[in-house]
């Protein structure tokens, strides 16, 4: 139920869905074309002891100090370096770049004595230079500090043929999906807010031309009054109209509108307060009588039959239609259920359709088809 309420206001506002869909998928496009190319580079490099001056018990108790993290994040700090970015800079003759659009990051890969150095700017030659520059420079420093521990490029820098960001493919299709999804909420925010729930649920419960209960929610509160009811006087009945079959093709669908609320209107007039009408088909109503035995309902149902079987006059639109009403209905019996009721009605109904002359047909247990309209 709940699903049918968020698709039913998704339903009325899907400008609004679309809007927001929209105006994301621009926003995405006009930042991708707006915002500077971004590229990045990479270059690895390897730590271990220096075999040059190590051996035998020092190598591998140097080993297991480079286990410990310690020295490895060191050297991190060395490519990491301000300093080191400011020498790489001018012994590579790039004093004229804006420093501040380059940035460097180092990171130790886990599990490893291997560090990966990357700069990211906008441009992708610029970006290699540097990081493999600031690697050597970083390199040459550390040699001369310390001499127990090497450190050697593993894959130098490469210039990168596309850049990371802005992706205009990927940056719309995830505009694209957070559109949808923010228009989504926003539609069913908006609505909760203008309309309450319950309205909604009551709006699914009715045919929106003729305001009687539909098809679904009429089987639906049948089978709540069967399990409900204190009685076993309960009957039903469907009331079919010929006259309605092709009518929306020969008279405007305004007057086929004012014809069902007339319908309806009659219906309201011949039940009582605690009767149930339902819309049944598009030619066929259908009504719930509580507490009414079979005598009773007969002769509401003949009062139904009588009271359409007149030409309804629709003045405004200069149409007289005869609606050729036929009624089928059911008595319940506490042997059957929702569904058996509805199927021995409709059983009746046919046989009303069947014989011209006898157009009011009652099913009941001890009596089937009982005729009740000559």
């Amino acid at each position: 139920m709940e699903m049918k309420l968020y698709s039913e206001m998704l339903r009325r506002n899907w400008w609004m869905v679309l809007l927001t869909t929209l105006v994301a998928l621009n926003a995405s496009l006009i930042a991708s074309y707006l915002t500077t190319p971004q590229y990045t580079s990479s270059t690895r490099f390897v730590v271990s002891p220096n075999l040059g001056i190590l051996s035998g018990r020092d190598m591998i108790t140097s080993m297991e100090a480079l286990d410990k993290r310690s020295i490895v994040q060191t050297y991190s700090e060395f490519l990491n370096s301000r300093r080191i970015f400011e020498e790489t800079i001018d012994i590579l003759g790039l004093n004229g770049i804006i420093a501040n659009e380059y940035s460097v990051t180092t990171v130790v890969l886990p599990d490893t004595n291997i560090l990966e150095l990357t700069v990211t700017g906008p441009n992708p030659d610029t970006v290699a230079l540097l990081a493999n520059g600031i690697g050597k420079q970083a390199v040459d420093t550390i040699r001369l500090l310390y001499t127990a521990y090497d450190i050697n490029v593993l894959d130098p820098a490469v210039p990168a043929s596309t850049p990371f960001t802005p992706q205009p493919t990927r940056d719309a299709a995830l505009a694209l999906l957070l559109g949808l999804v923010g228009g989504g909420a926003l539609a069913i925010i908006s609505e909760q807010i203008r309309i309450p729930i319950d309205t909604y649920r009551q709006r699914l419960r009715v045919d929106t031309t003729t305001g009687v209960y539909n098809n679904r929610y009429f089987k639906q509160l049948l089978s709540e009054k069967l399990l409900t009811s204190q009685s076993d006087h309960l009957s039903i009945g469907i009331v079919d109209l010929g006259g309605l079959h092709e009518l929306d093709k020969t008279i405007p669908s305004l007057a086929v509108q004012a014809l069902l609320r007339s319908i309806t209107a009659i219906l309201r007039r011949e039940l009582r307060g605690n009767d149930v009408i339902g819309k049944w088909s598009d030619t066929s109503y259908i009504v719930l009588l509580p507490t009414t035995p079979s005598e009773a309902a007969a002769r509401t149902f003949e009062r139904i039959f009588l009271a359409l079987k007149e030409p309804l006059e629709l003045g405004q639109y200069g149409v007289s239609v005869l609606l050729e009403p036929v009624v089928g209905g059911a008595v319940y019996n506490n042997a059957i259920n929702a569904t058996e009721l509805l199927d021995q009605a409709t059983k009746a109904l046919e046989t009303a359709r069947q014989d011209q002359d006898k157009p009011v047909y009652l099913w009941q247990m001890k009596n089937p088809f009982w005729l009740v309209s000559d």
